[in-house]
């Protein structure tokens, strides 16, 4: 892991849009939020559920599990509401050759 992996055209992921990109066996959620792009792990902290399955409210930053509806802050991940309590681990995002790329950077 580590190596930079290309998610979009920066212009196939418009502001309040989301999309899942893989970095081996990490599913990655990214965001356009106002024009700012960040990424998220594509799972809820409380139990394994896709996040991308959920709710991207791009009004309030937030995504949203179906599962039992604890919501995270895209931009840094942090649990907003039971039951979730533990943050869902944020990736670097940088754009780059007009394409949004991200990884994950936790190594292993």
């Amino acid at each position: 892991m580590g190596d930079w992996i290309r998610v979009c055209a920066t212009s196939e992921l418009l502001p309040g849009e989301s999309k899942v990109a893989w970095d081996g066996d990490t599913p990655i959620m990214v965001f356009n939020y106002d024009g700012d792009f960040y990424a998220l792990e594509d799972r809820c902290s409380h139990e394994d559920f896709e996040l991308s399955a959920g709710c991207f409210d791009a009004d309030e930053a937030t995504v949203e599990c179906v599962l039992h509806g604890s919501k995270f802050d895209v931009r840094d991940g942090r649990a907003l509401n039971p039951p979730a309590y533990a943050p869902v681990p944020k990736f670097p995002v940088r754009i780059a050759d007009g394409a949004v790329w991200t990884r994950d950077d936790r190594g292993g």
